[in-house]
């Protein structure tokens, strides 16, 4: 059973990481100043889980082969970049949410103009 590769933004079926990620109509009912907090705070995130899989990558105790060299450490930083990128998208480990509701107390309210 083979087919061709969809990349995961287009493929059909649902992401295997956790929660759906935000849509964009949820996006659309906050204010351009609150949009653009949780921006920042998924993509601060993203780089919390890059550090976290990095440091833990770090602790390996494999020996040096040929299969673990510069191509698959390289391999490696591209993998955990986009797991970071996606997590944070979908809200898996809660950071973003929880940073950007702290700091949401300090934007304008709707009111204020």
């Amino acid at each position: 059973m083979t087919g061709p590769l969809i990349p995961a933004a287009q493929s059909p079926g649902p992401q295997s990481l956790g929660p759906a990620p935000r849509s964009s109509a949820r996006s659309q009912d906050i204010s351009p100043e609150r949009a653009e907090l949780r921006e920042a705070a998924e993509g601060f995130e993203a780089i919390m889980i890059r550090k976290m899989l990095a440091t833990a990558r770090s602790a390996s105790f494999a020996e040096e082969t040929p299969l673990t060299g510069g191509g698959m450490q390289q391999f490696q930083t591209m993998r955990d970049e986009h797991f970071a990128d996606l997590a944070a998208a979908s809200g898996a480990f809660g950071f973003a949410r929880s940073i950007e509701e702290q700091l949401a107390q300090y934007l304008p309210a709707k009111g204020d103009g």
